[in-house]
């Protein structure tokens, strides 16, 4: 695939672990480290949320280069290979997780966007109805996990399960989508509020899932034309 990578085989790189033996403080050190690769690419979001290329833009800046979304190295710190071995207490494996995954990242990240700020108007019954408040919160978490749940098939190389999964959560958001132009949505001007600055998000995500869409089904071609 091009725009994202996931030959990486992150089967392999289970394999390749080896003796790898972390305990639980070095796996909660490890999913902090990929916290903040998430609030990182919600800075750069931020940054560049008025440019009609921000999606790009973002990557860039988290060093994805087009046609390596699906990096192994660490978001925005390409590996250095000449720098000095550290001494064998104190080296880290290079390890690859879901976590990693470029696209898991900005999904993860646009949802935070999209969801805080949710959450905090929800709670105030004089400004969003009870029952649009729940609504919307519940169609946001679907459509995130079941793009989580794609990016997982996505990085064990199941692509029609991707796209699959994809499909769902694009279903998702389009609920999102249909409760914030709905007429409920229009009687209160919080939410028309967080409508304008929240309607951008659920179109850049929408954007990156079809983009791996397509990519996914690129890639089932082409390995039906080597079959054939």
């Amino acid at each position: 695939m091009s725009d994202f990578d996931s030959d990486s085989s992150p089967e392999s790189e289970w394999e390749e672990r080896g003796d790898l033996a972390w305990n639980e403080f070095d796996w909660e050190r490890y999913l902090r480290e990929q916290d903040d690769s998430i609030h990182r690419y919600l800075g750069f979001y931020e940054a560049f949320r008025l440019s009609p290329t921000r999606i790009d833009a973002v990557a860039e800046q988290m060093g994805w280069s087009q046609g390596n979304w699906s990096d192994d190295d660490e978001a925005g710190e390409p590996a250095d290979e000449e720098a000095p071995a550290e001494t064998p207490a104190r080296k880290q494996p290079e390890v690859y997780t879901l976590h990693k995954n470029p696209i898991f990242i900005a999904t993860k990240a646009i949802y935070l966007s999209a969801k805080r700020p949710w959450e905090l108007n929800a709670g105030d019954a004089a400004k969003v109805p009870p029952p649009l408040a729940l609504s919307l919160l519940a169609s946001l978490h679907r459509g995130e996990e079941q793009a989580v749940q794609a990016i997982h098939a996505l990085d064990f190389g199941d692509y029609a399960m991707a796209i699959s999964l994809f499909k769902r959560a694009l279903s998702a958001l389009n609920s999102s989508l249909a409760l914030l132009n709905s007429d409920t949505a229009a009687a209160h001007r919080a939410v028309m509020n967080y409508r304008e600055a929240t309607l951008p998000k659920l179109f850049d995500l929408r954007e990156i899932w079809l983009r791996v869409i397509s990519e996914c089904r690129e890639e089932l071609d082409r390995t039906v034309d080597e079959e054939s």
